[in-house]
C-alpha cells in the first residue's frame, strides 16, 4: 500500500509539521494510490489545457514558479509517462531554463477552473534542440500559433496527483464566457428583431 505522491513529498520535517497539527495519523494510514503512468483520465484533462504552472529548483534553493501558456493541447502526451510542450520565446531571463540545467526535478500545477480540479505532477525535464530532432519537434508542433519555440522540454514523469476542488474559485476564458451566453445573445437578437417589427405597425 502506497501514496506515491506523497510518498516523495513527506520528509521528516513534513512528518513533523503533520504531528503538531494533528494530522499525522491520517496520512500514516494505508493507501493504494499508484500514479507512475498517466490513465485515460489524466490524458484528456492534459490535453485540455491551455496553461500550466511549473515550479523548478535554483542552485541557490529558491523555488521558482513560471506561468507556461498556449493553445488549449499545447502540452502533449508523449505517451504515458512523458509530457513534452514548445518553449516559447517569453521575456528571455531563461531561470526555468538555467534551473533545469542544473537540477531537472520540476512540478507542475495543471488547472481547469470552471470544474475546480487539479492536477500535481512531479517530474524529470529535459531539454531537447528542435532542430535537431525534427520528429519531437513534429510532435510537440502547435501550428497557427504565434509563438516562437525556441525548444523542445520533455517532462519524464515521476508522480502526479489530484487535489480536491476545496477553495479554488471557478474562472472562465472569455471563449468559455462567450459560449455560454451565445443562445442569451441569440435570443436577444430575436426579442430586439421582433420588436423593431412592431414598431413599424
Amino acid at each position: 500500500m502506497s501514496y506515491d505522491y506523497l510518498d516523495r513529498l513527506i520528509t521528516p520535517a513534513v512528518h513533523a509539521a503533520q504531528a503538531a497539527n494533528g494530522a499525522a495519523s491520517l496520512w500514516e494510514r494505508g493507501f493504494d494510490r499508484p500514479s507512475q503512468r498517466f490513465t485515460e483520465a489524466e490524458i484528456a484533462f492534459i490535453s485540455q489545457r491551455d496553461s500550466f504552472y511549473m515550479a523548478t529548483v535554483s542552485q541557490n534553493g529558491w523555488p521558482y514558479v513560471q506561468h507556461r501558456g498556449g493553445p488549449a493541447g499545447f502540452l502533449k502526451v508523449l505517451d504515458d509517462t512523458h509530457l513534452g510542450f514548445a518553449d516559447f520565446r517569453g521575456n528571455r531571463q531563461y531561470i526555468s531554463l538555467g534551473n533545469v540545467n542544473a537540477d531537472d526535478r520540476v512540478s507542475l500545477f495543471l488547472m481547469d477552473y470552471p470544474h475546480r480540479a487539479r492536477l500535481k505532477i512531479l517530474a524529470h525535464a529535459s531539454v531537447h534542440d528542435l532542430s535537431a530532432e525534427p520528429d519531437l519537434a513534429e510532435k510537440l508542433a502547435t501550428p497557427g500559433y504565434r509563438g516562437v519555440a525556441e525548444r523542445g522540454i520533455v517532462l519524464r514523469l515521476e508522480v502526479f496527483d489530484w487535489n480536491c476542488p476545496q477553495h479554488i474559485t471557478p474562472r472562465f476564458t472569455t471563449a468559455e464566457i462567450e459560449a455560454a451566453t451565445a443562445p442569451l445573445r441569440a435570443r436577444i437578437s430575436e426579442l430586439e428583431t421582433e420588436i423593431a417589427a412592431l414598431r413599424k405597425t
